[in-house]
């Protein structure tokens, strides 16, 4: 049997890295112009596009999954990733 624990607790330099990444990505809901990208601190991005939805596109071109999206205001949306 695999010590689980043993596998996925490890903090030493130079593991491998076994959890998930994730993006937030904000844009204006009328006007389709991206606002805002953060991400997880190794998270694997691409260059930002001005366009919401190429923005988009080019993250799930890489293996990003939509998992959420949520209104923030009445003009801007939440859109979390995860690859």
């Amino acid at each position: 049997m695999i010590n689980n624990q043993y596998l996925f607790n490890r903090r030493e330099i130079g593991t491998a890295w076994h959890g998930r990444h994730v993006i937030l990505i904000r844009c204006n809901v009328y006007t389709n112009q991206f606002l805002q990208l953060d991400k997880s601190l190794h998270a694997p991005t691409e260059p930002a596009h001005s366009n919401c939805a190429e923005t988009l596109a080019q993250y799930f071109s890489i293996g990003y999954e939509l998992i959420g999206v949520s209104r923030i205001s009445q003009s801007e949306v939440l859109y979390v990733l995860r690859k």
